[in-house]
């Protein structure tokens, strides 16, 4: 959708109202896939009661076993959004309902989580749980798709890195603000052992972990809440932008041809789109792996993690806000290259590090340059996309995303495994944070956007795509 004809002010009240979906969705990234739910499943809560007293060898393996679990169901749900995200997202720029997609899966992600209260901590119920956070995780990707598909309309050429590093900039201090009152009202532990948070709500399996599942409650009605002004302000397509109707298979068929038409007309942006898998995978597992490093190297409790969290939350949406207005000002290729450089130097320094403190120094460094990195290489994406194509590209930016995104993981139990020591599996990080890097390298700083037309521009070899607004020159 063309934003050249709409005033600067309703364009930065869109641009808000969208950005309220990455406050929102922290309940989901923050509480429910990484601290909270995902860690409250895998937990000796769902081993029966007799291996946890015997514990030792028996109560590792139990939850070994749990850990296990929890990854099939994201990992089975991460094979559906690959094979399934770019052809929903290209249906939905061609039938004009791009934010009813938004909505709908926004809602389902909802549900998810509110059917999360239902999972009391009883061995059995673990497959309950686990189930509930594929379906999550799937649905929540799909309307990632369409949500990043909107930056687009709430944006310009001139101002796309720094919406888009708004919009990250939200998430996480929506995660921080979340995190908050989650931990004072549900989670902190204020001295008698059987309840948690100013709410003395009960904890443990005597109190059902009453604690944690109001906490997923809560969450998900604050998804709800910041879901509803994107679906407000944000206009639907135009009728006039919307394409005809085609059946799955010519949805197949029509992705084949993109990806097709990208390498033979623009090979380099085929190049980003497996860089930027290979570095978001390294990002990713920045995340999930952080607490696992705090808690068994460096000795964190589950508190000190959180607060943790907070602060990393804190430092990264500082350092979004910063890079988006690097991307506007110097472009997305130099905020993703020189954030990957000191992420992969911070990873390295430690693997040497001793202590908490020395943990909290370089842990914040590396979560200062996660944001800028997710966020321009999301404005690169937009920036090569034609319009009306949004969906079915940041549908084929998810998919390269899911296909690789067991590398991290791997390398990371790798050098575990031969070093028998977590602190060894950031090796493996820091591969997979240079391998993208590498790979972005040969990448234009200035990227070219991909059309269907025929005609190719003879100087640069490249499509002449239809170019946004009334201004050739945009």
């Amino acid at each position: 959708m063309s934003t050249a004809t709409v005033d600067d002010r309703t364009l930065r009240r869109r641009a808000r109202a969208w950005a309220l979906w990455d406050w929102g969705s922290a309940s989901f990234n923050a509480v429910v896939t990484t601290f909270v739910f995902s860690r409250y499943i895998a937990s000796d809560l769902f081993v029966e009661p007799e291996v946890v007293e015997v514990g030792g060898r028996a109560l590792t393996g139990a939850l070994a076993d749990n850990a296990a679990v929890v990854a099939w169901a994201v990992a089975i749900a991460g094979g559906l959004v690959a094979l399934l995200a770019p052809i929903l997202g290209q249906r939905s720029d061609g039938s004009g309902k791009r934010r009813l997609w938004l909505g709908i899966n926004t809602g389902l992600t909802i549900l998810a989580m509110l059917g999360m209260f239902f999972v009391t901590p009883v061995p059995e119920y673990i497959w309950f749980g686990a189930a509930l956070l594929g379906v999550g995780n799937l649905f929540f990707e799909f309307a990632s798709v369409n949500y990043n598909a909107m930056l687009h309309q709430v944006s310009t050429k001139e101002t796309m890195g720094r919406v888009s590093g708004f919009g990250w900039g939200m998430g996480y201090v929506g995660g921080i603000v979340l995190l908050a009152i989650l931990l004072v009202l549900f989670l902190f532990p204020f001295g008698d052992p059987s309840t948690n948070g100013l709410l003395a709500i009960p904890t443990g399996t005597e109190g059902a972990a009453l604690d944690v599942r109001l906490a997923i409650v809560v969450s998900a009605v604050w998804f709800a809440i910041f879901a509803i002004p994107v679906l407000v302000a944000v206009p639907e397509l135009p009728a006039r932008e919307r394409g005809e109707r085609v059946s799955v298979v010519e949805s197949y068929r029509r992705l084949f041809r993109t990806i097709v038409r990208i390498g033979r007309r623009d090979p380099k942006t085929l190049l980003f789109l497996v860089s930027s898998a290979i570095f978001r995978d390294g990002l990713s597992a920045i995340f999930t792996f952080g607490a696992i490093i705090a808690s068994t190297v460096f000795g964190f409790s589950s508190t000190e993690v959180l607060l943790f969290a907070i602060a990393a939350n804190v430092t990264a949406g500082a350092g979004t806000f910063v890079g988006g207005w690097a991307d506007d000002r110097f472009g997305p290729k130099a905020v993703i290259t020189t954030s990957l450089v000191v992420l992969s130097t911070a990873g390295i320094a430690a693997i040497f590090i001793q202590g908490k403190p020395a943990f909290w120094v370089v842990g914040l460094i590396l979560t200062i340059f996660v944001g800028p990195v997710q966020a321009s290489a999301r404005s690169f994406m937009a920036r090569i996309t034609p319009p009306g194509r949004e969906g079915e590209m940041f549908g084929l930016y998810a998919t390269t995303g899911r296909a690789v995104s067991f590398l991290a993981p791997t390398l990371f139990g790798i050098f575990v495994t031969i070093f028998s020591d977590t602190r060894f599996g950031i090796i493996g990080i820091v591969i997979v944070l240079l391998a993208g890097l590498a790979l972005l390298i040969p990448v234009s700083a200035k990227p070219v956007a991909i059309d269907d037309a025929d005609a190719v521009d003879a100087g640069a070899g490249l499509p002449t795509p239809p170019l946004r607004g009334d201004d050739p020159q945009r």
